[in-house]
């Protein structure tokens, strides 16, 4: 993000949503400060880490592997069990990143904002830039934590929403959804990765790729994060965003508070929900979910 995150203040509580390797590498170690790797796919498991993190599964234990699809948040019960096992206490401070840069690093903030929890903020730059900024690193195992935490999720609704809210907000003159995925995806001319998907985009949708919000791995600065929010959103206040698994859709969750959006929704089911063929028309009916999830193709 530039300079602007060099200038954060002192405290154990993070100065926003987003910190510097300066910033962690100065806490390092501290007490009540927990790193943790929130790398998926490929990254996952990739054998480098921050010295001392810990493991946000976001690939395993930290998503719902009984919903229909990937990355759906587990429950409160199961997401405190998890937390409390990498030894979350609710007066810790949580610093995430992944080794993309930042790519699922968010996904793992907006889940603990989600379950009630602020004192989390995203890595800029990920692990490419702790590396690049010489700082410590092991090859070594993750080990357990040295004692179990004292975290309780707090759900707060509305953060994380199924597809009726979604079809509620593309009709809202007031909201708009912006989707991650690449332009290539949202407009059907290039294929979806996970089998079984249609191409295309939800009716009304405007496409915000979340590589965008970046450069060279770290998010734009907050005055060009609201320019580029502005180009997509208009002058439209109420953000919903989506992707293909709900992870990348963080991203921009992330750039918009750092814009200065407040009203900031996150679609869990995101394109790997939305993008299933039509429902068996003799199946018993939803009445939370939109009678269909209609699809555009191309611009």
């Amino acid at each position: 993000m530039g300079e602007g995150t060099q200038a954060y203040g002192d405290g154990g509580a993070p100065p926003g949503p987003l910190v510097s390797a300066d910033w962690l590498a100065a806490r390092l170690g501290a007490p009540g400060l927990l790193v943790l790797d929130a790398s998926v796919g490929a990254h996952r498991g990739s054998g480098t880490r921050i010295a001392g993190a810990g493991v946000f599964d976001i690939d395993g234990a930290l998503s719902d592997h009984a919903a229909p699809v990937p990355h759906t948040m587990p429950d409160a019960a199961r997401f405190t069990e998890e937390m409390r096992a990498l030894g979350l206490n609710d007066t810790d401070t949580v610093v995430v990143y992944d080794a993309a840069g930042i790519y699922s690093s968010a996904r793992a903030w907006w889940m603990l904002r989600a379950m009630g929890f602020d004192r989390a903020a995203v890595l800029d730059g990920g692990l490419p830039a702790w590396t690049a900024a010489g700082l410590p690193v092991t090859q070594d195992a993750p080990e357990p934590a040295a004692r179990r935490g004292d975290f309780t999720a707090r759900p707060r609704p509305g953060l994380l929403v199924g597809a009726g809210e979604v079809a509620q907000a593309l009709a809202a003159p007031d909201a708009v959804v912006l989707d991650a995925r690449t332009r290539g995806r949202f407009e059907g001319t290039e294929p979806e990765p996970r089998a079984g998907l249609r191409g295309g985009h939800m009716p009304g949708a405007v496409s915000l790729p979340f590589g965008r919000l970046q450069d060279q791995g770290r998010m734009l600065p907050p005055d060009e994060l609201r320019a580029v929010f502005a180009g997509a959103a208009g002058d439209r206040e109420r953000l919903y965003f989506s992707c293909g698994s709900g992870v990348t859709a963080c991203v921009l969750a992330l750039g918009a508070e750092l814009a200065g959006y407040r009203d900031l929704t996150v679609y869990d089911g995101s394109w790997s929900e939305w993008g299933l063929p039509p429902a068996d028309p003799a199946a018993p009916a939803d009445p939370a979910e939109p009678a269909d999830r209609p699809v555009v193709t191309g611009p």
